[in-house]
């Protein structure tokens, strides 16, 4: 063992009693454990609630979706699902019918008056309302149900509360007619009778109830239904568009482009990134909060190693003289306290690193801290555990720490035998 070594962890550890070490030590080590454990942590949840999000985004919605101007429907053809499935980058690819509705329910409870919600009902396959159904069912049946009594409907927890709706009861959709009836309608076509014949009628009933956790525009608007059903009762054959999943999203513009260009003229698409660029803007926005975080807490880190070594010079300040005296070079004294300042990190950091995975562990586990769902989208505090995070965190802290603790460690070797013997 080096002299060097040797020395700094007898400065560092030397045991004042039986059993502990110095008192200032384990402050330090503390302190540098908190300061670790809680970067971690922020990291941690700032990418765990990122994540969560993105993930509920991403599993409301496509990929991508392919459509023509305007919203425009269009024949289903096989050729343009061959098309997109011929690129190597495209897991799926489905298509589906949207059509806006003002949803109406007959609210028994009070006066038997009717509550009125504008919705979108989306028409899409059995494979495809499967997938979704079963990551965010809440109540119902998810098997396709074959009723007379109206269209299969499957709505959000929030819609469900606002029109005090339960599975199995009748409701009632109304569309305005599109076309001239529309148009005329809207300019000032007044007769009753015109109005109601522009009106297309449909009763529906409610199937199942999901929860995604994301309300409004989401849980409170969206309405699923059997892309058969829905064509049958308002546009045969006719399709809104192509919901498109890939296999790599890092490169989903790219693939984007090479879909639109082997699709030809008049069809675009957009990225779910794009269609929900405002909450993907929120998101950034909070972990542009994670640098400012991460500086703080390390300035606090770096002044308490610093602290710290410079409490240990003063104490130790007969035994740098002695050493001094005894011939051992002031580059090699300032080794000492660098070693020693080594030493304290890497019991901090790795205490730390315990206290992190732990606390993470025991809140993913029993999920003690909750959020309101109706801000955050999430019920609980996500915590994302990256090996990645633990090892730059770790890495950061430790380079920091050697960095500032130059300081005290050159005062330690400028300090003069005659006068520190003196002490």
């Amino acid at each position: 063992m080096k002299p060097e070594l040797y020395i700094a962890k007898r400065f560092a550890f030397k045991r004042r009693s039986a059993s502990k070490p110095t008192f200032i030590v384990i402050v330090a080590v503390a302190g540098i454990a908190l300061g670790t454990a809680a970067l971690i942590l922020t990291l941690s949840i700032v990418n765990g609630f990122a994540r969560s999000v993105e993930n509920k985004l991403i599993s409301f919605s496509a990929h991508m979706q392919i459509r023509l101007p305007d919203e425009q429907l269009f024949q289903e053809r096989r050729s343009d699902l061959a098309k997109l499935v011929k690129n190597a980058n495209i897991a799926n690819a489905s298509p589906f019918l949207e059509k806006s509705f003002v949803l109406r329910s007959r609210n028994n409870g009070v006066g038997d008056v009717w509550l009125n919600k504008p919705v979108r009902i989306k028409g899409v396959n059995e494979e495809s309302r499967k997938i979704f159904l079963k990551k965010f069912f809440r109540e119902g049946n998810i098997a396709p149900i074959n009723t007379d009594k109206g269209l299969a409907l499957y709505i959000g927890q929030t819609l469900a509360e606002n029109l005090n709706l339960k599975v199995g009861k009748k409701v009632m959709l109304v569309s305005l007619g599109g076309g001239q009836s529309g148009t005329k309608l809207i300019v000032g076509q007044n007769n009753i009778v015109y109005l109601l014949s522009s009106l297309d009628l449909e009763p529906g009933v409610i199937c199942g109830i999901y929860d995604t956790g994301l309300q409004e525009g989401f849980d409170d608007y969206i309405v699923l239904a059997d892309l058969k059903e829905l064509q049958q009762r308002f546009n045969p054959m006719m399709i809104s568009g192509y919901d498109v999943n890939v296999h790599k999203l890092d490169q989903l513009s790219k693939t984007l482009t090479e879909v639109a260009d082997a699709l030809g003229f008049q069809y675009y698409g957009y990225t779910v990134f794009d269609r929900y660029a405002n909450l993907f803007e929120w998101l950034k926005l909070q972990k542009n909060i994670t640098p400012l975080l991460i500086v703080t807490i390390t300035i606090v880190a770096v002044f308490n190693i610093i602290s710290t070594l410079l409490v240990l010079i003063i104490e130790k300040t007969r035994e740098i003289g002695m050493l001094s005296a005894l011939g051992l070079e002031p580059g090699k004294l300032s080794s000492i306290f660098m070693v020693q300042a080594f030493l304290i990190s890497l019991s901090g950091i790795a205490v730390g690193n315990i206290m992190a995975i732990s606390l993470s562990l025991f809140e993913m586990r029993y999920h003690l801290i909750t959020l309101p769902e109706k801000s955050y989208f999430i019920k609980y505090v996500p915590l994302l555990i990256n090996p990645v995070d633990y090892a730059l965190v770790s890495l950061a802290v430790m380079a920091l720490t050697l960095l500032f603790a130059f300081i005290p460690a050159r005062i330690a070797a400028s300090l003069q035998p005659g006068t520190a013997l003196g002490t």
